[in-house]
């Protein structure tokens, strides 16, 4: 258990480690800008390939999760609205406001 603490703690480490501290000795102008833009680059395809992708299958369940819950949903919301569209009609009609 010690072991796997450690490790953690060391991959920790080694991704602070990375970070540059604000301010730093990067120089200025195009050269400046060149070299942090490398840099940035660089650890987001570190990171990137960190990244754990969700599976075809579970990409597709969660897919027609959210199709079928926004349908339902668009479903229930019209409906609402006929039944206060007609009740605020039936309203007014019936106080002669229309």
């Amino acid at each position: 258990m010690v072991n796997q603490v450690e490790l953690i703690r060391d991959k920790t480490m080694a991704t602070i480690e990375q970070v540059k501290p604000a301010g730093g000795n990067e120089g200025g102008g195009i050269t400046g800008w060149w070299g942090n833009s490398r840099t940035f680059l660089t650890e987001v395809r570190n990171e990137m390939k960190r990244v754990t992708w969700p599976a075809r299958k579970e990409v597709y369940a969660t897919t027609v999760v959210v199709i079928l819950t926004s349908t339902f949903f668009g479903l229930y919301l019209w409906g609402l609205d006929l039944a206060l569209n007609a009740a605020v009609n039936w309203i007014f009609r019936r106080f002669g406001a229309a």
